[in-house]
């Protein structure tokens, strides 16, 4: 594992990035670019969908609004129960040990290429650096790229008055479109030196072994396993309610969630920071999709349909949860639209997706991709499925029972999960606020309303998170 490169030089330098780095997935593999929001065939059939259920309604309004009404309740419960199955799937899941690269030699160790895309950090810069020279991993076997626009005076500004050791260099991006963090990513990918690569966020605070934890798992484990996922969570957690509620969140779809997709087999959509590269893998499927604004989520989609597995490992990143609910929206409805972009981009062939992933990691996919933002989008309708039916008098109390009942179970389930799992880092303080997840998620059901009218109006654009709000220190 100490070769210098994954790859010759001349093929990472190769010109399929220089000639335009945000179309090199489109090239090569159209199929997974999410360039094109809605295929002909997708829009044909939502077509067809939407006319057959006014037809119905129509013809038959009430039993229509009865059996529709039942059958998103239904949705809304077993998205809960399938999420409860994949925590009792996590919270069960080995711990693997580190030791052997761990106590080995330097030299034994691979070159790690750290990405840090950056736009408009430069508050956030002394942090960050800390936090990267913290890092416990021999310096010469460090490649840190520093990525910025070329139009952001204000980062570029800021690094032009730290004087950075020799492992450091700044990769500036071209003006180009769409200005996203996937493509000043693919920008900086042929000009990365290590056969392990990871991405960090400006404002993260990974733990200073996760390098060398990453190198020892990668070391043991067969070429198949392409990524390995962090655990993420924040050091500002117990700011204020928010970052509470979203302390909590995290806990549970890092420390659970997502460990649980990786025992079950099903395709994991990673976080958006410290996802840890074979390089040879990265290279292989094109890099990220610039166009997707959770690249994150689709590379992870897309490496198991194409062969390769992700596993989660025992180390934590903590980044800077918002402080504020409009910052926090924003973040959310990017997220709700990359989601739904990846959703949309694995089901132009849904047999295809069926193959590659396999009955249960197809079933997953919708579950898990899919309710992300169905279960938000469902929420505030059942809601008022229930208000109308009682307001209005209508003859559906059995509709309305059975949405009362599935939205009362599915949120209370949720509620229970919220709770469960701060337990695993000992956050007890946090866990009175679990209470309070049917109010997280009615900011949810917000954050998706406004992401589908981005998907029409705006599908690319990439909502800027604003970081260094928070009066907490960051680690370490």
């Amino acid at each position: 594992m100490a070769s210098d490169s994954a790859l010759p030089s001349a093929v990472r330098g190769g010109s399929d990035f220089d000639a335009g780095a945000a179309s090199r997935l489109e090239r090569y593999d159209p199929q997974f670019s999410a360039r094109t929001v809605i295929t002909a065939k997708q829009g044909w059939a939502f077509s067809v969908l939407a006319l057959f259920l006014a037809a119905c309604f129509v013809v038959a309004p009430l039993a229509t609004g009865s059996l529709l009404g039942q059958i998103l309740a239904g949705w809304f419960l077993a998205n809960a129960a399938f999420r409860g199955l994949l925590f009792a799937a996590g919270a069960t899941k080995p711990c693997v040990p580190f030791v052997p690269l761990l106590e080995a030699g330097d030299a034994r160790l691979p070159i790690y290429t750290v990405l840090v895309p950056l736009y408009r950090e430069a508050v956030v810069l002394p942090g960050l650096l800390r936090a990267l020279d913290a890092l416990d991993y021999p310096r010469e076997r460090l490649d840190i790229k520093l990525i910025v626009e070329e139009d952001d005076g204000e980062t570029r500004g800021g690094l032009d008055g730290l004087a950075l050791a020799p492992e450091y260099e700044i990769v500036v991006v071209p003006p180009g479109t769409p200005r996203t963090k996937p493509r000043a990513c693919n920008h900086a990918l042929p000009l990365s030196r290590g056969e392990l690569l990871v991405i960090y966020d400006a404002e993260d605070r990974p733990e200073p072994q996760q390098l060398r934890k990453a190198a020892a798992l990668f070391a043991s484990m067969g070429l198949d396993i392409a990524c390995l996922q962090a655990r993420l969570n924040f050091f500002n957690a117990r700011e204020n309610i928010l970052t509470r509620l979203f302390a909590g969140d995290y806990a549970l779809w890092f420390d659970y969630l997502l460990p649980g997709l990786e025992r079950f087999g099903i395709p994991m959509p990673l976080g958006g920071t410290s996802n840890h590269f074979r390089f040879e893998a990265l290279w292989a499927i094109h890099g990220w999709d610039p166009f997707n604004v959770t690249e994150d989520a689709d590379i992870g989609i897309r490496l198991a349909r194409l062969g390769y597995r992700v596993r989660t490992f025992g180390s934590t990143t903590f980044e800077e949860a918002p402080t504020e609910l409009g910052n926090w929206i924003r973040q959310r409805s990017r997220w709700q639209k990359g989601y739904m972009q990846t959703w949309l981009v694995h089901m132009r062939n849904p047999l295809q997706l069926w193959r590659n992933a396999g009955p249960l990691g197809f079933i997953g996919f919708q579950l898990f991709i899919g309710g992300t933002f169905v279960s938000a989008f469902l929420n505030p309708i059942l809601w008022a499925i229930m208000l109308v039916i009682f307001l209005c008098n209508l003859p559906l109390q059995h509709t309305a029972h059975v949405c009362y009942a599935c939205l009362f179970l599915g949120n209370a389930f949720y509620v229970l999960l919220a709770v469960l799992g701060l337990w695993r880092r000992r956050w007890f303080a946090l866990m009175p606020f679990g209470a309070l997840v049917p109010f997280y998620w009615a900011m949810a059901s917000i954050a998706f309303y406004r992401a589908f009218a981005q998907l029409v109006s705006r599908p690319f654009h990439w909502e800027k998170t604003r970081h260094g709000t928070s009066r907490f220190a960051a680690l370490p």
